[in-house]
């Protein structure tokens, strides 16, 4: 059986471990821990390793000291050009007092929701004085340094230090994106009907101005042609003018040979009396040849 004094140093043994493990407390690097008596706030610990605090008496809490994101929910918001879009926002911050952080909101969870708002607040302020090209173009990081200021100011009243704010994403509500759609479509047909205008007018342009040449052209070339055929029809007849000086015979049976070659062809019928004048070179030719 055990002795009596086997057992009490058994017991002390278990309270001594029970004290012992209720009285140290480790602290990460990522932490900083607060120690409350009776729910008072006694002591800060920010260095990291082993610390101690009265058993059942006192209690910690810990912090963590990396830098946090909060991201609220997004909201929707009107533009000053009446646009109805959704603004989603978030930022970046670091617990340094945390006896102040704890003081006005006693958890990380009632932070969020209360700075959050705080910074939604701030967005929608400022986002709301501006329109849709402000918020998407070059006015942007003016209105984010706007924004981070306001949120900056109020920090210290939490006991943290603001990193960052960023909108992370800003979208057209599904209402104003259809009208959105329906506006930029419009624009493209009113683009394309002025492009096929253009396209036309230039077209009937080039058209005209084709017929214009065109016609200079054949203008041009039947005046050269009439030229030439002067100019040949002159020579002709001064080369006729000259044979028919030298050889009146040779000049006059040329001449019957064009009217024969104007006047006959296939199937021609000429009634003439045989001793015409027009057929005086045919009573010259050999029997077999008429």
């Amino acid at each position: 059986m055990n002795s009596p004094r086997t057992v009490l140093f058994a017991i002390l043994g278990v309270v001594i471990v029970l004290l012992g493990s209720s009285s140290f407390f480790t602290v990460q690097q990522t932490q900083v821990a607060i120690i409350f008596q009776f729910g008072n706030p006694r002591d800060v610990i920010s260095s990291p390793g082993l610390s101690f605090k009265v058993p059942f008496i006192q209690n910690v809490e810990f912090f963590d000291s990396r830098i946090l994101d909060l991201d609220p929910p997004g909201q929707d918001m009107v533009l000053v050009d009446q646009r109805r879009i959704n603004v989603d926002s978030f930022a970046r911050y670091k617990i340094v007092d945390p006896l102040k952080f704890y003081q006005s909101v006693k958890s990380e969870v009632r932070f969020r929701d209360t700075f959050g708002n705080i910074l939604n607040g701030a967005v929608r302020d400022r986002v709301g004085r501006a329109n849709l090209q402000n918020l998407l173009g070059d006015q942007r990081a003016s209105m984010m340094k706007d924004i981070t200021e306001v949120v900056r100011r109020r920090a210290p009243e939490f006991g943290i230090e603001l990193v960052e704010v960023r909108i992370g994403r800003t979208d057209l509500t599904e209402q104003v994106l259809q009208s959105t759609y329906n506006r930029m479509r419009s624009d493209r047909v009113a683009e394309a009907a002025q492009a096929r205008g253009l396209g036309q007018e230039s077209k009937s342009r080039i058209e005209a101005e084709a017929d214009r040449e065109r016609t200079v052209i054949i203008a041009e070339a039947e005046k050269e042609l009439q030229v030439l055929l002067g100019t040949g029809e002159a020579e002709s007849r001064k080369i006729l003018n000259a044979a028919q000086g030298k050889d009146p015979e040779f000049y006059s049976f040329f001449r019957a040979m064009e009217a024969y070659r104007g006047a006959l062809g296939a199937g021609t019928t000429m009634v003439l009396s045989p001793d015409s004048e027009f057929f005086k070179y045919f009573d010259r030719l050999p029997a077999g040849a008429r």
